[in-house]
């Protein structure tokens, strides 16, 4: 069994950075297709970025790309998320997810196996 457990999120101030941090343990990390998600109030969750096994393949949403970066150090087991020029649009609870196997370049919560509990980031104006 998977467990994830992320850490790095806060208080940040518009314009300035954050990274993100997925701890996972259990099963084989390298082979799993990994992502982050946020869910704001009120909203539904969304897809933010992913990255396949190896780590050579990344992708993100229109509305993070060019500012957010994700990778993965397997050695660590350890998915990460840089967060650059932050915005208050970027506040919400960000979650990291796995998937059994690479499955390409999945975007929907229903194709992820795992999740973790969740990190805040709030980012003021």
């Amino acid at each position: 069994q998977v467990q994830l457990v992320e850490s790095g999120g806060g208080l940040v101030q518009a314009g300035g950075s954050l990274r993100l941090s997925c701890a996972a343990s259990g099963g084989t990390f390298s082979m799993k297709s990994m992502g982050w998600f946020r869910q704001a109030p009120g909203k539904e969750r969304e897809f933010v970025a992913g990255i396949s096994g190896s780590g050579p393949t990344t992708y993100y949403a229109d509305s993070v790309k060019g500012r957010f970066t994700i990778s993965r150090d397997n050695a660590k087991n350890t998915v990460y998320l840089q967060m650059s020029s932050v915005n208050p649009e970027d506040t919400a609870v960000y979650y990291c997810a796995a998937a059994r196997s690479y499955r390409g370049l999945i975007r929907q919560p229903s194709e992820f196996d795992y999740w973790g509990q969740g990190t805040q980031v709030t980012v003021s104006s």
